[in-house]
């Protein structure tokens, strides 16, 4: 009998403290989505009114004039993609390195340590790191290639982590059928593995563009920034974080306007690359089944 009571009132214990948990948790999300509602909702109200065909067709204004971010975009546009085209064939041979020949080796852990420290290190410290590598030793000229640098560093772990964890839940069968018959261990890895893992790759070079798409601090010390249309990646160029970082901090109404445009097209642009990556995650995930 009074096992049966201790049973009941353990039981009862952990049902209330059930309930405090899930009140508070519950409690901790609406606060925060509170928040993120009101930030998002600041956001459209004061963004708004600066969309228009001149955002995207006129240069940065100088003060208290008319203008618009196409150079600024376009030099995001320019910078973010050779980001992009540097860190992603790195990162994927990095990746495939770890998960299929340094899975076992004490090289393998390391490299995994390094990758996590970079995965976690502050972009302002990327951003440093690249002005004195590269700026400070070719004469301290701030140019597009060199906040591409920057923000490659940012792309490499992304793509490293994703690449070695994609290819590791490719099941050993397929290896192991592949290489009984015959077939040459890259050959595997190209035609098999890469098959297998590709939409779990590629939705991590997407998630890796829509963080380096909003980089401000690394940007700062490397591309710098410019007020006209510039095509030349060895010289300064502009970019949207850095603009937006400028006009938000000025008292010029038509600039603090362009600043709130290009954070809600900023915003935008990463809202549909998240969309396309959990797209292309969940295409994939569909077509398996």
């Amino acid at each position: 009998m009074s096992t049966n009571k201790a049973a009941a009132g353990l039981y009862r214990r952990r049902s209330i403290v059930n309930v405090i948990a899930l009140v508070l948790s519950c409690a901790t999300a609406l606060f925060g989505l509170l928040f993120l509602a009101w930030i998002l909702w600041t956001l459209i109200a004061k963004g708004i009114s600066g969309i228009n065909v001149s955002l995207f067709t006129q240069m940065t204004p100088p003060p208290m004039q008319e203008g618009g971010l196409a150079n600024a975009f376009f030099g995001s546009a320019v910078m973010c993609g050779l980001a992009i085209a540097i860190g992603t064939p790195l990162g994927v041979l990095a990746g495939t390195w770890l998960a299929e020949y340094g899975n076992a080796r004490k090289a393998g852990t390391i490299v995994r340590f390094v990758n996590d420290i970079l995965l976690s290190a502050p972009s302002i410290v990327l951003g440093l790191f690249v002005y004195t590598l590269f700026i400070m030793q070719f004469g301290g000229g701030f140019s597009a290639l060199a906040g591409a640098l920057a923000l490659a560093f940012i792309v490499l772990p992304v793509v490293v982590r994703t690449t070695d964890e994609m290819l590791r839940l490719v099941p050993s069968q397929m290896r192991e059928a592949a290489l009984s018959l015959g077939v040459p261990q890259w050959k595997v890895i190209v035609q098999v593995l890469y098959r297998s893992a590709s939409a779990g790759i590629v939705t991590g070079i997407l998630l890796a563009l829509a963080r380096i798409s909003g980089e401000t601090a690394p940007l700062l010390f490397t591309a710098f920034g410019s007020q006209y249309w510039n095509a030349n990646v060895m010289q300064p160029m502009a970019s949207v974080p850095v603009v937006m970082n400028q006009f938000a901090g000025s008292p010029y109404e038509s600039w603090q306007t362009l600043a709130w445009a290009g954070a809600l097209v900023l915003t935008v642009f990463v809202l549909l690359i998240s969309l396309s990556a959990r797209g292309i995650l969940l295409r994939n995930k569909i077509s398996n089944d």
